[in-house]
């Protein structure tokens, strides 16, 4: 039964990393970090991404426009790019190295040491990678708040306003932790049973016993 408890939090624990992994890369390329609409044309909307900047018409469709220079972003835009490419690093990393070290793949199977310690690297590497993506996606958004309530702009200047890519991030910051979680509580939890041996043997039979069922033919 403790078998499969840590097979099932294993799974949940790649996929919600596999699921903040992907999100986190959409959240780096989307041109919707902040979203501007001018009181004096209803009908155009500016998107600002790390990357580009958009205007929307109800009529022209969208027409984005890259940004010519990096140093001319603003900090923590330039912050945000750096640390948006590392937390898609490491996310692929992580996938890599947990994935070695799941229980259901045969890869491995007589190195159970190998794998627990493959899986507890993989978990801290989401940790990093959420992390990463938490930090610029919250500082962009501290910033969004700051200038929009900031008392020295005149009213009659718009405001940046939140983005549909703040969310996208926050939700892939939370997965890639949680997934993380789940691969590291996996692996340290069958640290104990295995000091005392009786938990190592039965998992060995129980294993010998699924390869022996899986090769031996059918009898009708």
């Amino acid at each position: 039964m403790a078998l499969v408890f840590r097979t099932v939090a294993q799974l949940a624990g790649i996929s919600l990393s596999l699921l903040g992994w992907v999100l986190s890369c959409v959240t780096n390329y989307l041109p919707h970090w902040k979203n501007l609409n001018l009181d004096l044309n209803v009908m155009e909307n500016w998107t600002m991404g790390l990357w580009q900047t958009c205007v929307i018409q109800e009529e022209g469709g969208m027409q984005c426009k890259d940004f010519d220079s990096f140093l001319a972003l603003p900090v923590e835009l330039r912050i945000a790019r750096i640390l948006m490419f590392l937390s898609n690093g490491l996310g692929f990393l992580g996938l890599l190295v947990s994935g070695s070290g799941l229980d259901c793949l045969r890869i491995g199977e007589g190195q159970q040491e190998l794998k627990k310690r493959l899986l507890i690297l993989g978990g801290i590497l989401f940790w990093t990678a959420g992390i990463a993506a938490l930090v610029p996606v919250s500082w962009v958004a501290h910033m969004t708040v700051r200038e929009f309530w900031d008392e020295t702009i005149p009213e009659i200047v718009p405001r940046w306003e939140f983005g549909d890519a703040l969310f996208t991030g926050w939700f892939a910051g939370f997965f890639l932790l949680l997934g993380g979680c789940l691969l590291n509580w996996a692996a340290c939890s069958t640290l104990a049973p295995l000091a005392s041996g009786h938990y190592a043997v039965a998992e060995t039979q129980y294993l010998h016993q699924r390869r022996e069922m899986k090769n031996s033919p059918l009898k009708i």
